[in-house]
């Protein structure tokens, strides 16, 4: 198992288990956080050729393992466990919200991405553990839906087979799968379509950026048409508006595997609102200084706002959520 050095003592526990028992390694990662680079790790420090991924919150079917490892013995290189072909299901282990999210993810998967199973956003799967070794560095450890991005990356010609099986109620705890790991998913698709050119956690980043843009532009005309202040007050209020939004919104989906609570959620705004304010001045600058070359205002703009938020993606990954 990989720990990503949680406080709750499963290491531990882990561990002592593993004095009895020779085959449970524990793996404590400090300082690298993210499900999908867990599991890639994990793989990766197995030598067994068959590796499993499996959620141990006993919402996965436990008792179909035997039946993916036959299958792959059998000749297939990726057993999938579906909740999505015909005889699983979803209903009980989902809210409304989240299933949605999980099919409209999935519908886009099959789209976009060319992949044919009916369940690429599983957790629960099997493979011949020399498919991750080969494409290791194709693989994002960022985000939490690693088997599409083993589709993709790995060619989608592989052997595959299907095995459904019911999504059971979570027995304890609450789950870090909320609905906005859609967003997240979106975010590794995009990445791919692009070839990797850019990180999804960039990526995810200049969303927010961009949704913050459409923010500042609504409290800028509240400012000015409903609480009747001048111009210079109404975009102040609408530049902290915005910043606030942006960093409550990377907090919650960017950085979501370095989440920021309690005081360090204060520190860390604060931290935000001097980054982006040195990232304004940045932008400015070099947008300015690309227009004094005669070039056309919407390219020095563009310009400019490409290197602010290179800027500030760059500051808040090293000072504010650090990895």
């Amino acid at each position: 198992m990989v720990d990503d050095d949680s406080p709750d003592g499963t290491a531990e526990i882990a561990k002592s288990i593993g004095r009895r028992d020779p085959r449970l390694r524990c793996i404590r990662r400090v300082g690298r956080r993210g499900l999908s680079g867990a599991v890639i790790e994990g793989m990766l420090s197995s030598s067994a050729p068959i590796v499993a991924v499996i959620d141990a919150d006993l919402q996965h079917d436990e008792t179909l393992l035997p039946k993916m490892l036959a299958e792959i013995r059998a000749g297939a290189e990726i057993a999938i466990a579906s909740r999505y072909a015909e005889g699983g299901s979803a209903t009980e282990g989902f809210s409304g919200v989240r299933r949605w999210g999980s099919e409209m993810a999935t519908t886009l998967a099959r789209r976009l991405m060319g992949v044919s199973v009916s369940d690429p956003m599983s957790g629960f799967f099997m493979l011949r553990r020399d498919i991750v070794e080969t494409h290791a560095h194709d693989l994002s450890s960022q985000g939490y839906k690693l088997l599409a991005d083993i589709l993709w990356s790995a060619g989608r010609d592989r052997r595959i087979v299907e095995l459904t099986y019911r999504f059971r109620a979570r027995q304890h705890g609450e789950s870090k799968l909320d609905a906005l790991v859609t967003l997240d998913y979106l975010g590794l698709i995009f990445s791919k379509l692009l070839g990797g050119a850019l990180p999804v956690r960039f990526l995810m980043f200049a969303a927010v950026g961009a949704s913050g843009v459409a923010v500042h532009l609504m409290m800028l005309q509240f400012g000015l048409g409903n609480l009747g202040l001048a111009f210079g007050w109404a975009q102040a209020l609408a530049v902290i508006t915005a910043m606030t939004w942006n960093f409550v919104l990377n907090n919650r989906l960017t950085y979501r595997d370095a989440r920021l609570t309690g005081w360090g959620f204060m520190t860390g705004l604060v931290k935000f609102y001097l980054a982006c304010s040195i990232g304004s001045i940045g932008n400015i600058g070099v947008a300015s200084w690309i227009y004094s070359f005669h070039a056309t205002a919407w390219i020095a703009g563009l310009t400019g706002a490409v290197m602010g938020a290179v800027f500030n993606y760059a500051v808040s990954s090293a000072l504010i959520w650090k990895k």
